[in-house]
């Protein structure tokens, strides 16, 4: 019985549950082409980010400090950065679809709720077949509060969706109070899906050098237990299908996953460090562990391990850490 890897998420038929990250190697076409040919269900190009726009710009005014006085040219010049911007990013969709053969989608890497409405709809005009909003905010910021944060999330969510009619869907951080009322909150709002959970770069400390470092840029192996958990717990919970990302190397963790209740993986570390024909390997490693198991679909095992499916908290919560260390002896 030859298995069949065909799953849905971001609202598409995708002929693979393995889907290349937004990552640099997918904002270049000649990766894109090789991800793809190498079975990649869907391709997340690379994100065009909020700040760095901002940051580009902040680098050019600087460079025309007599123009700094005049408000008239200040919204002009932020008016071309943003406009350039687009206009690259626009031709990577646009180029990405010829090139690719799998659905390509957009990404947008938002910091603020202010702009991205009119990006979403140009995205959509592009070719894109569905877009990522990919949200992150670090709730460091004393002032406000836990109800704050969550807003921008609802806000940016709700008036992307209101200007494109392709599918829309959302990575998200687990940085919240109540991770799983958030999520299920989220998945009620329209979006397609929602992948657990962004991974951003974190800072280290040089302590020769005493000053703060950039941490390892790649996902270790071991990084997919925390999204793995709440794959688990969510799984059947939430109005829209749910991707694991972070630390998925292997065939066995795509499992994990589709075992867990996911619809599909996103991998980028893996890319970066096998290069495309990682996936292939999964692929053939996820068909090979149905073929043994006797599954003809991904629809026959997704979630057969989930919280909602295996019945016993204890699996996927605390019990078990404290079964492990109460009974442990040093």
């Amino acid at each position: 019985m030859k298995a069949n890897l065909t799953t849905r998420f971001f609202g598409l038929e995708l002929k693979s549950p393995v889907v290349a990250a937004s990552s640099s190697m997918t904002g270049n076409i000649d990766q894109i082409r090789k991800i793809a040919d190498a079975g990649a269900g869907a391709i997340v190009l690379k994100s065009i980010f909020e700040e760095e726009i901002y940051h580009q710009l902040q680098e050019e005014l600087s460079r025309r400090n007599e123009f700094l006085s005049d408000p008239e040219y200040l919204d002009y010049f932020d008016y071309v950065i943003k406009d350039e911007s687009l206009r690259k990013y626009v031709k990577l969709v646009s180029d990405a679809k010829a090139a690719a053969g799998v659905p390509v989608v957009a990404s947008i890497n938002c910091a603020t709720s202010n702009e991205w409405m009119a990006f979403a709809a140009k995205l959509q005009e592009a070719g894109a077949d569905a877009l990522e909003l990919n949200l992150f905010v670090a709730p460091s910021d004393s002032s406000k509060t836990g109800q704050d944060h969550e807003n921008f999330y609802f806000t940016v969510v709700d008036r992307v969706l209101r200007h494109v009619s392709i599918p829309v869907s959302i990575k998200i951080s687990h940085y919240f109070s109540n991770l799983a009322g958030m999520v299920q909150r989220l998945s009620q709002t329209g979006v397609a899906g929602i992948s657990l959970f962004n991974r951003f770069y974190a800072p280290d400390i040089d302590i020769a050098a005493q000053k703060v470092v950039a941490a390892d840029v790649l996902s270790a192996d071991n990084e997919y237990l925390l999204p793995l958990r709440w794959t688990g717990i969510l799984a059947g919970k939430t109005a829209c299908r749910l991707a694991g990302t972070t630390g998925i190397h292997t065939a066995e963790t795509a499992v994990k996953f589709l075992l867990a209740g996911a619809s599909a993986v996103q991998v980028a570390s893996a890319l970066y460090q096998h290069g495309p024909a990682v996936v292939t390997e999964m692929n053939s490693g996820i068909a090979r562990w149905m073929e043994e198991k006797g599954y003809a679909s991904i629809d026959d095992f997704r979630g057969k391990l989930s919280l909602q499916n295996v019945g016993n908290a204890t699996a996927w919560e605390r019990v078990q850490f404290m079964k492990y260390f109460g009974e442990k002896e040093f």
